[in-house]
């Protein structure tokens, strides 16, 4: 991680690609116990920290926002989610299509993630370069 204000939009995407990939290995986890009985599928809290830290305060603009955001209080968070009913008789609530959804979606977001990441570093290349 960058130790610089400068760098707080590269740093919260980095936060953002770690948390896509430990969504994807809770979601991959969720699916392997798909026959478990009893088991309750996980989740990753992510995004609500995210939205809550660059909505507070005042009616500054997003780039000031970005640029004086807290970094230790976007952090992902796994938890057990036991929100969704169970229509099965073994009480595992992992609905197997829904997973592959949301286990595609992640991928998605993962790799828009590092791609804003590496035209961020090319913009920095090319601004050093001149």
């Amino acid at each position: 991680m960058l130790h610089t204000n400068a760098f707080n939009f590269v740093n919260m995407l980095e936060k953002a690609a770690d948390a896509s990939m430990l969504r994807y290995n809770v979601i991959a986890n969720n699916i392997a116990n798909n026959d478990t009985p009893n088991y309750k599928r996980k989740d990753v809290n992510f995004e609500d920290y995210l939205l809550e830290e660059l909505t507070s305060g005042s009616n500054r603009s997003l780039r000031e926002k970005v640029a004086d955001v807290d970094l230790d209080n976007i952090t992902a968070s796994t938890y057990t989610d036991y929100s969704q009913l169970s229509y099965r008789l073994d009480g595992n609530n992992v609905d197997i299509d829904t997973e592959n959804v949301e286990l595609a979606s992640t991928q998605i977001k993962y790799n828009a993630v590092v791609d804003t990441i590496h035209y961020e570093f090319s913009l920095y290349k090319a601004a050093m370069a001149k």
